[in-house]
């Protein structure tokens, strides 16, 4: 049987092979997937169970359930101050890798280039070349808090390009671009046509009393800018699969197409669950609240081991970790730390070729059991430096 070559060329994730590795203990600490351990509101999962109990499990329209759509328009016009029509600038689809994946499979033709800035989230480069696009990786420093710098995003500019990917609150640094950051994005995206696909998965976990900004608020970028979005981070809701796209009506009319012949529609009582979720639990802090709790215990933790450093991430549930002062790469690194502490983490060569030392930590696991993590690494760390 024939293999194409598109298949063949896709690689598995690091983040994915850690997390199957760490299967193989019994005793395991997986900080590996950025999936929390927090239960969605006892509302939303009520929501998903009557909406299977009353038998309202059949298909929705492709671009989702009308209601659904109305309440993810009211939230953007509430949060973003974006007029958003729940009937042309909306389509719910099967979480928002799904939302990714359309956005660029109707934007990107044969030999399209799309700049990506890294560290970047693993399926961003996959995605693209997927859709026989050219990624065009940006790598950010961490002296530079992992910011793009201007002259970075233009010297990554050619006549192919058609798009940048920002992801803003980042995963896997925690960094939230500011809005100097924002607007020279911007104005490079519209000196130069380009659209701006917007990954905001995280915009609702930022901390220290900070807010988010999109991109797509600022003048000129409504009209190029799809917002990709989930319920997964927001409401711990990732095994519900029901994320979404915001953008405008052109990219989102094409995405809907699409989506009838990839999904049909994500799946009803997830998304009768959304909705519950926007319409109750849109107010809520208690998810936030937890995991800003966790990342002041895990940051100054893990500052506080010999040989180990890492940035206090602004958002997300990610500490990006330099581990090059340990004379182990973090692929290494994670590799022995698996093997001899039962702790699984992410290598951040995963994140893209510049980041062959650091790791990945998700801290999405209780504080108590973060605790035992540290003590693990401690110990490695202090075996290694014997």
């Amino acid at each position: 049987m024939k293999i194409s070559v598109r298949a063949k060329a896709i690689e598995p994730s690091l983040s994915r092979k850690l997390f199957n590795m760490a299967k193989n203990y019994n005793d395991v600490i997986d900080l590996t997937l950025g999936d929390p351990d927090i239960p969605p509101a006892q509302i939303i999962k009520n929501a998903a169970c009557e909406s299977i109990q009353k038998d309202k499990i059949r298909y929705s329209a492709n671009a989702g359930l009308i209601s659904l759509r109305k309440s993810i328009a009211d939230n953007f016009n509430n949060e973003y101050g974006i007029a958003t029509d729940k009937d042309k600038n909306i389509v719910i689809t099967v979480g928002g890798m799904e939302a990714l994946f359309l956005s660029l499979a109707c934007m990107i033709d044969e030999g399209d280039e799309v700049i990506i800035i890294a560290p970047y989230y693993v399926n961003y480069k996959q995605m693209v070349s997927m859709c026989s696009g050219v990624p065009v990786i940006v790598n950010t420093q961490e002296e530079n808090n992992f910011i793009p710098r201007e002259d970075q995003i233009l010297s990554a500019l050619s006549d192919k390009t058609v798009a940048i990917i920002v992801n803003s609150p980042s995963n896997p640094t925690g960094v939230v671009f500011d809005k100097d950051t924002l607007d020279m994005i911007a104005n490079v995206a519209k000196a130069n046509d380009l659209a701006v696909i917007s990954d905001e998965v995280y915009r609702t976990l930022v901390f220290d009393g900070e807010s988010h900004r999109s991109i797509a608020s600022i003048e000129g970028m409504k009209d190029r800018t799809v917002v990709i979005d989930s319920s997964s981070k927001r409401f711990a809701m990732t095994g519900y699969r029901v994320g979404f796209a915001v953008g405008p009506e052109e990219i989102i009319a094409n995405m809907v197409r699409m989506q009838e012949n990839v999904a049909a529609c994500a799946p009803v009582s997830s998304q009768y669950a959304t909705i519950a979720a926007f319409e109750h639990c849109v107010s809520d802090t208690n998810i936030r609240e937890e995991f800003e709790a966790r990342r002041n215990y895990i940051y100054e933790s893990i500052n506080s081991i010999n040989g180990l450093s890492a940035m206090k991430p602004q958002a997300t549930f990610y500490l990006f970790v330099n581990v090059e002062k340990t004379n182990l790469d973090g692929l290494t690194f994670a590799y022995k730390l698996l093997e001899q502490e039962q702790v699984a983490v992410v290598p951040g060569i995963t994140y893209g070729e510049a980041y062959k030392n650091y790791i990945r930590i998700a801290f999405t696991v209780k504080i108590d059991v973060l605790k035992i993590a540290v003590e693990r690494i401690t110990h490695f760390i202090n075996n290694l430096m014997k």
